[in-house]
């Protein structure tokens, strides 16, 4: 096993660095295709499986992006499981390089990681990349679900090469792919994602509360949000259910299509879809925010986040 992590010593470190020169070159990266996402989990808070969401999917937060020869994971909700499993039948025993970030460690976004078999072949590389824990580093959160006795086996005992760094810097790459940070509202340590690649970019907030007391926090955010390609944003709660949930860290439909529209985005993905929330519900919600925009006379796409769904960057 080559395990490794930016909070070991030396003998690490060592490790670490021999596992680097032995990296494979991306399997993606041979098929030139162009930049795109693919929605694995779009729900919230618990997975909801059941004839009710069937159409928009059940799974929590995960997102994949292909991009400039890189594969990248945003957030490992229950929907990695099924993106470990496509990977692995697309790619078989050719060695992958993947990195994912997590925007935090709340269960609906990691407890899909025990879960994702590509961690259980010997010739992968896995980076994960995120904040620090709620009271604890990274690591040591991620490493904490897989302990005895909620899963028999530990993180740091899975065959493939996994490397988990918690971040300092607000700005980083993932090979040619820039990426940039901001802190989200959200209770804990929450950030959220802006992807620049080479077909345009790719915003990802998934748990996000928009305070319209705040005005300096909303401008930021919009100039944060400027231009982006395709945002997909926290849109749990519509007018009337954000009455009774202002505070916790969830985002209300009507306030994330105006920031949208304010921001110049051009696709929004309602994302982050509540539990209690039925595909009639969001259906209603997606119809809602387009009716929102048409009476700004404004150019901005909406959809409601369906797993399984693709997207190509840029059209």
């Amino acid at each position: 096993m080559k395990n490794t992590s930016s909070t070991d010593g030396k003998s690490r470190s060592a490790a670490r660095a021999a596992a680097a020169k032995e990296r494979p070159v991306p399997a993606v990266s041979r098929s030139p295709a162009p930049a795109r996402l693919k929605f694995w989990g779009v729900r919230g808070s618990i997975p909801t499986p059941g004839p009710t969401t069937v159409r928009y999917g059940g799974n929590t937060s995960c997102v994949e992006v292909r991009a400039d020869g890189q594969i990248i994971i945003l957030d490992a909700g229950t929907g990695v499981r099924l993106l470990g499993r496509q990977l692995v039948a697309e790619f078989d025993t050719r060695p992958l390089d993947l990195t994912l970030l997590l925007t935090h460690t709340h269960w609906d976004h990691i407890q899909g990681l025990p879960f994702f078999l590509p961690a259980y072949q010997p010739q992968n590389h896995l980076r994960i990349l995120g904040y620090e824990g709620a009271r604890h580093g990274l690591e040591v959160v991620l490493a904490g679900q897989m302990e005895s006795p909620f899963f028999p086996i530990g993180l740091r005992e899975v065959p493939a090469n996994v490397r988990i760094e918690e971040l300092k810097e607000m700005s980083f790459n993932v090979g040619p792919v820039r990426v940039q940070a901001r802190f989200a509202n959200h209770p804990s340590k929450c950030v959220g994602y802006r992807l620049f690649t080479s077909d345009g970019s790719i915003a990802f907030f998934p748990d996000n509360e928009l305070d319209q007391r705040d005005a300096g926090a909303n401008r930021k955010m919009i100039d944060f949000l400027r231009g982006a390609d395709v945002l997909i944003m926290d849109t749990q709660f519509d007018t009337e259910e954000y009455q009774q949930h202002t505070g916790w860290g969830h985002g209300c439909l009507d306030d994330v299509v105006a920031l949208a529209l304010e921001a110049k985005v051009k696709k929004l993905f309602l994302f982050h879809h509540d539990p209690n929330h039925d595909d009639a519900k969001i259906s209603q919600m997606q119809a809602h925010a387009r009716k929102l925009v048409a009476a700004r006379k404004g150019k901005l796409q909406v959809e409601a986040a369906r797993e399984g769904v693709t997207v190509e960057i840029g059209k």
